[in-house]
């Protein structure tokens, strides 16, 4: 069996960019501005602090652009930069993860939907109060919930990020679910 090498297909695009091609940026920013945009109000929870985030991240991507070194897609490093620079507007906000409470709960979370009243074949959420409920989170339960659920990083990465441990982490991410879960239920699914 033949190995291929992995070829991002921007390539031409970045250098082009690489270059000071200003359509090449907007190239560039027309294909991700959408997703890193969502990635970005998904961790900070505020539409105008996500537009900021989403606009200082291409404007740092373009300027450090000869870091980019192609080891991964230019989409992943474009949005390893958009999350660091959402977790640091949280940062600037004093983002306070909650406190855990004195006797540690160690259980670990109930994933059987049923004995929390739900069926299973009826999660047919719609999107637009799901958003709510996330946004309704506390800050630390919400970045913790994102880069997890959404973003597809693991506690430990996580804790890298955040600068905790990564039982907090794991504790974090259990406690969101389940105020994600009782946040649902107020808002009527």
């Amino acid at each position: 069996m033949e190995a291929f090498a992995y070829t991002d297909i921007n390539a031409p695009l970045v250098e082009r960019c690489r270059l000071g091609d200003r359509r090449a940026q907007a190239e560039i920013y027309k294909r991700y501005s959408k997703a890193m945009f969502n990635a970005s109000l998904r961790i900070t929870g505020d539409f105008a602090e996500a537009e900021d985030v989403l606009q200082e991240s291409f404007l740092s991507a373009f300027r450090e652009l000869h870091s980019y070194k192609g080891d991964s897609s230019f989409g992943s490093w474009l949005k390893r930069i958009v999350i660091n620079k959402s977790i640091n507007c949280l940062r600037n906000r004093r983002l306070q993860l909650v406190p855990l409470a004195d006797q540690h709960d160690n259980a670990a979370f109930d994933h059987d939907d049923h004995s929390l009243g739900l069926d299973p074949e009826d999660l047919s959420w719609r999107a637009d109060v799901v958003r709510r409920c996330v946004q309704e989170l506390p800050d630390g339960y919400r970045v913790v919930l994102s880069l997890y659920l959404l973003e597809g990083y693991d506690h430990a990465e996580i804790a890298s990020i955040l600068h905790i441990t990564e039982s907090t982490s794991k504790s974090q991410y259990s406690r969101a679910r389940k105020k994600l879960l009782e946040l649902a239920r107020q808002h009527g699914l």
